[in-house]
């Protein structure tokens, strides 16, 4: 692949509701369709997420918001529509391609290296580490090169450890883990990437509140970095509490999206999925 992000196009943009200003777009997701034999897990979902954002994508099990992030991220290549990242068009792009964009994801169940250590689990997911290839340590310069980047790689995680608060898990094995830091793993590796927006699937799901809200400040946190979020949990207060949009899907198609109490008063969210419970 060239270099992706010298070679980006200008960002579509969006009506801010509130000011009539113009927001750029992170993600715009359009007609989007995955079909699995007989079955169409996602039916023309349409939406997008503005840059800087913390969007909340909500709906009942079997509506479609896990196949929907799988198309996103490259694990599922949709049948039809496009998804557009920054105003690339990167609609059935391999997962790693779709990471060189800064575009990652997190899983429901944390998918840790089990029997590496914690700060092994962050040094894996760096970008353009030159040690990859066994070749280039022959020639003395470039060996030196890649010392340098590992030391440098070293630090960010080590950065990265103390930002998520788990510095002193280093040398624990990622497979001893709870559940709660396991999540903080998840969430610390994907930052290895260098990501610009991160997609998050259910990240508080059993997590202790505790730990539910340290994930929570460490996302505000990133937030106020200036990192966009696109976050599926079935937690409503998680949700109505934290996002400023709302999209709700529906049996594979977006039923309606807009603030939290546009959502928590829109009859047919009510009648599909919150119960009359808001």
């Amino acid at each position: 692949m060239s270099d992706v992000a010298s070679d980006r196009s200008a960002p579509i943009t969006a009506e801010e509701p509130d000011s009539g200003r113009s927001r750029d777009v992170a993600l715009a997701v359009n007609g989007l369709v995955k079909r699995f034999g007989g079955i169409t897990a996602v039916d023309g979902a349409t939406f997008q997420v503005e840059e800087g954002s913390m969007t909340g994508l909500i709906g009942p099990n079997g509506a479609g918001k896990s196949t929907t992030f799988n198309c996103i991220t490259g694990a599922h290549r949709p049948d039809a529509g496009t998804v557009t990242f920054r105003g690339q068009d990167i609609t059935g792009l391999s997962p790693y391609e779709v990471v060189d964009y800064g575009l990652v994801r997190t899983f429901q169940i944390a998918r840790e290296m089990s029997n590496m250590t914690v700060l092994e689990n962050l040094m894996l997911p760096a970008k353009h580490q030159k040690g990859e290839a066994l070749w280039r340590s022959v020639t003395p310069v470039v060996r030196r090169e890649i010392e340098r980047q590992e030391r440098e790689l070293l630090e960010r995680v080590w950065d990265t450890l103390e930002f998520f608060e788990i510095e002193h898990l280093a040398e624990v094995k990622a497979g001893t883990l709870s559940g709660g830091q396991r999540k903080l793993l998840e969430m610390a590796r994907a930052l290895m990437t260098d990501p610009e927006m991160l997609l998050l699937d259910e990240p508080f799901a059993g997590v202790n509140p505790t730990l539910e809200k340290k994930l929570l400040e460490h996302v505000h946190g990133l937030r106020e970095e200036g990192y966009t979020f696109l976050i599926v949990e079935h937690d409503m207060d998680v949700i109505m509490e934290n996002c400023e949009h709302i999209i709700v899907m529906h049996q594979g198609s977006v039923l309606a999206e807009g603030r939290p109490a546009e959502i928590t008063s829109n009859k047919q969210v009510i009648e599909a999925y919150l119960g009359g419970e808001v």
